[in-house]
């Protein structure tokens, strides 16, 4: 595995792992809580250095598993935790991203995640009541204390990406980015690159869409998030199955799997960008990690921009609610 580097020169592999879905929004948890320690363990041995949790996942019990296994490999692992919302009872109500709140999820974070600092704290959605400037400033304080190495930001408009800069240097924006979903590309990835700040594309695999494991007939199990999202929709997958169909031969020419394509292909974007898939299973690990030997060429890459530009998307990444959260 090679590496790459985000903003501020926080050097991480070139292929991370996303680990939400280890603790909810893909149907019913696993049952045996090792088991995902080992997938997190093996994912290092594969040579994946970069790890993404966040206190809302779960919540709290994601960064607790992060935490048990990656606790005895902790100095060759950068973990990537976030903050900025609000937990009542065990459920997300809301933003919150005053700054005594950062400072406690902090805090909390870092006995979860059994370490003495956070690599990488990104504030999870903007919140519109704090100004991104008390944001970035406390984020800065909590570095000056040693327990914050680096600050990012998550789903952020460019604007808002440029005030928290000028106040504190931004490493990392997290936001959703594949061959399917190619909202960053107008205004966002033009303002990491002048900024010099890293991109890290979470569903990088379109939630599964782009490895070919769903289509129209899929029935998603209780709690799976994509039964609410409306690209998920069985008339919009039906749609949308013409771009991941158009992925298949491309992938076989290539002795490789569809999402190993899909992750080639947004590696090719940038050298700063580095994707964040999630899986519960190590072969899926072997298979993600494996992508950054798949090469593409330019017209290769070309040839899949205008497949997408003329099929399209059909449906919103997020329900009604939750897209009105990003961009901020």
């Amino acid at each position: 595995m090679h590496t790459r580097t985000l903003g501020q020169g926080l050097e991480v592999s070139a292929i991370g792992l996303g680990a939400m879905g280890m603790s909810q929004s893909y149907g019913p948890n696993p049952g045996d809580r090792q088991d995902m320690v080992a997938v997190l363990r093996r994912a290092l041995e594969h040579g994946v250095t970069f790890f993404d949790t966040a206190e809302v996942y779960g919540p709290c019990a994601n960064e607790e598993l992060v935490g048990e296994a990656l606790a005895p490999v902790r100095d060759q692992a950068v973990i990537a935790t976030k903050f900025g919302s609000r937990i009542e009872d065990g459920q997300t109500t809301g933003l919150d991203s005053r700054p005594e709140q950062i400072r406690r999820v902090a805090d909390a974070s870092l006995r979860r995640l059994r370490t003495d600092r956070i690599d990488l704290f990104y504030q999870h959605r903007v919140d519109p009541q704090v100004p991104i400037e008390e944001v970035a400033g406390t984020v800065g304080d909590l570095i000056k204390a040693g327990k914050v190495r680096h600050f990012g930001l998550s789903e952020a408009s460019p604007s808002t990406i440029r005030r928290a800069h000028a106040v504190h240097p931004v490493t990392a924006v997290q936001s959703e980015y594949s061959l399917w979903t190619r909202d960053p590309e107008p205004e966002v990835l033009p303002a990491m690159a002048g900024l010099g700040i890293g991109f890290v594309p979470f569903s990088p695999l379109g939630k599964g869409f782009l490895t070919g494991t769903a289509d129209a007939a899929t029935t998603f199990a209780e709690g799976d998030i994509r039964a609410t999202i409306p690209c998920f929709t069985s008339d919009n997958l039906t749609a949308n199955q013409a771009l991941a169909d158009q992925v298949i031969p491309l992938a076989r020419s290539k002795n490789a799997t569809p999402g190993q394509v899909a992750l080639a292909w947004l590696l090719f974007q940038r050298p700063w960008i580095v994707p964040i898939p999630g899986t519960r299973r190590i072969e899926r690990v072997e298979e993600n990690t494996a992508a950054t030997q798949v090469a593409l060429s330019a017209d290769e890459v070309a040839d899949l921009n205008a497949v997408a530009a003329r099929i399209g998307v059909h449906g919103d990444r997020y329900d009604e609610r939750h897209m009105g959260f990003v961009n901020g």
